[in-house]
């Protein structure tokens, strides 16, 4: 994103609000920021408000002698890598559809030759009426790329279709269009468990341990950048879901694993959360240190990763994780072989990788051991969901 260059239509509806907060993710992931506020938008947000959060002039009418003389509108709807429309309308939907161009958005909008992409938000029953539905079809074949609303109450009281998308969830798609990366996971689905497992002891204390789920997270993040559809299996953590990815919320091992048969079939799964191996007889109520030390009963729990790798529904492309801290790549081998899945990505633990935002894994699959140096665990994440694309072409 660094130096890329958006300009953004800001549309006429209550969720124009939501562009302010679209800028400052623009510009903090490194892109130059244009606006354009149409008429309707000035309602909800002024020209002064996006022009300090963007720090660039802007733009509000086709007869702006000045602004013409010193940027004409071919100019600047060439000079960006992006279009950007949010929130779009349902009227700017129409009118982009019909080639109208009546005010400085529309004009700009009929004269570009970049990308744009248009996140609508409108009420539920006019984004489910058949001629915004026609609308946006043709605008789809015409080649704009339209993010779905997402579903909520609205301002207006209903629930349904139709709110604008978070501007997280809205900075992944421009992200994607600018990168131009290849959507090599489109029409895959991948189970993904992350973060640890608590298994109760009584009413208040849990066996647990220290994963943050961050790296689950990443991955989840990562594959549904490429287009995959994501199903996240979360223990307790305290971390916001990726955009673009479906969360099932679990807490222990065995609700972790039935969570993730629910999820089945699927083309792969990468199980990255560090389940607990033991759980004990929960007391019914709260053990009390007077008693002494309780005498605790502990059972195994579900192998959630030998059972998918031997299962009749297994994925095509099984990986399990290996959190280690000695002899890591000789108890990753092992780990593989007793388990028969296909890959297990191996970390050393020891230091600060849990609750880090840095890591460092190998690889181990039936070809041998590949280690990769040092990294963020959004790269780490980048990397192993390129090798699982290729895995699944």
């Amino acid at each position: 994103m660094q130096d890329r260059r958006v300009l953004l239509i800001v549309g006429g509806g209550i969720a124009a609000y939501k562009a302010c907060a679209l800028i400052r993710l623009l510009r903090k992931s490194g892109a130059t920021v244009r606006c354009v506020l149409t008429a309707g938008g000035a309602h909800f947000v002024t020209p002064m408000t996006l022009a300090a959060l963007s720090e660039q002039p802007v733009h509000t009418s086709l007869w702006d002698l000045k602004d013409e003389t010193e940027m004409g509108h071919i100019q600047l709807s060439r000079e960006a890598d992006l279009v950007l429309v949010c929130p779009a309308t349902a009227d700017l939907l129409a009118k982009m559809a019909a080639g109208i161009a009546d005010d400085l958005a529309t004009t700009l909008l009929l004269a570009t030759d970049k990308k744009v992409l248009a996140a609508p938000a409108m009420n539920v029953r006019m984004w489910r009426h058949e001629a915004t539905r026609r609308n946006v079809a043709r605008l789809r074949a015409d080649g704009v790329t339209i993010i779905e609303p997402a579903e909520g109450e609205m301002a207006c009281g209903e629930y349904g279709p139709g709110r604008l998308p978070e501007p997280e969830a809205i900075l992944v798609e421009v992200k994607k269009l600018l990168s131009g990366e290849e959507q090599r996971l489109a029409g895959k689905r991948i189970v993904v468990t992350a973060g640890p497992t608590h298994e109760p002891i009584d009413p208040v204390r849990v066996i647990a341990n220290r994963s943050s789920g961050k790296q689950g997270f990443a991955i989840a993040e990562a594959l549904a950048a490429l287009g995959a559809d994501v199903i996240l299996v979360a223990g307790p953590v305290a971390l916001a879901t990726p955009p673009g990815v479906g969360r099932v919320d679990v807490e222990t091992a065995r609700q972790m694993s039935e969570a993730v048969d629910s999820a089945l079939p699927a083309d792969a799964a990468i199980l990255v959360a560090a389940v607990a191996d033991w759980r004990v007889e929960a007391a019914p109520s709260k053990l009390k240190k007077a008693d002494g030390p309780p005498q605790l009963r502990w059972t195994e729990t579900e192998d959630i990763l030998g059972s998918l790798s031997a299962s009749s529904r297994r994925p095509k492309l099984v990986v399990g994780f290996a959190a280690e801290t000695d002899h890591v790549i000789d108890e990753a081998r092992a780990k593989r072989a007793r388990k028969g899945c296909d890959w297990i990505v191996a970390n050393d633990v020891s230091g600060d990788v849990m609750g880090g935002e840095a890591n460092e894994v190998h690889l181990i699959t039936a070809d041998g051991v590949e280690s990769w140096e040092r990294a963020s665990k959004a790269e780490v994440a980048r990397r192993l969901a390129g090798k699982i694309a290729d895995a699944l072409d």
